[in-house]
């Protein structure tokens, strides 16, 4: 089994994300979500309308870690979960499958949505559900530089899984192989 990587480049963001807002509002909420909180994608997919309708936090119980996590909805998720969910009744999963009535995406589907919108964009490296975690993990790092709070974030036992986890040791150690000569 590979591993998936993060996507990197937020033009390639952009992209994706232009695809998948001119195929299916439903898909293009779920990669927002998933690139903006964080969770797995087995806790996005079991979301209902009631756990962020007028929330600023969503808190759930973790399916793999049976642990309560509280994120925040920033103003564009906020923004994008009010667009999708307006006509929905408060216990209707937001990514409600449209093969099964009642229930949510599955797992696979969600792999078959998120893959094919990547491959579209010109992804070339591993993509599964899991990318959309460490797409967050990537940036969020990036942009703060607090792999103490990404490490609590993602519930990881050290700081050094984290890096792992969001591949930032290889793109380290190769910066540091660029900018060493002796």
């Amino acid at each position: 089994m590979s591993t998936v990587q993060p996507i990197r480049d937020k033009k390639t963001i952009e992209d994706i994300k232009n695809i998948l807002l001119k195929e299916n509002t439903r898909n293009y909420v779920l990669f927002c979500a998933g690139i903006n909180i964080g969770l797995r994608i087995s806790d996005i997919l079991k979301l209902k309308v009631t756990d962020v309708k007028d929330k600023t936090h969503i808190v759930l119980i973790e399916e793999k870690t049976n642990k309560q996590k509280r994120f925040y909805i920033n103003d564009d998720l906020r923004n994008y979960f009010n667009v999708l969910t307006h006509n929905m009744p408060d216990d209707a999963y937001i990514f409600e499958s449209k093969k099964v009535k009642g229930k949510p995406l599955d797992r696979f589907q969600a792999y078959r949505i998120i893959n094919d919108a990547c491959r579209k964009a010109g992804v070339s490296d591993e993509i599964g559900t899991h990318t959309l975690r460490k797409t967050f993990g990537y940036h969020h790092y990036n942009q703060f530089k607090d792999i103490a709070m990404l490490q609590n974030i993602f519930n990881h036992s050290s700081q050094s899984v984290t890096l792992r986890y969001i591949g930032i040791n290889d793109d380290m150690i190769d910066e540091s192989y660029k900018n060493f000569s002796l």
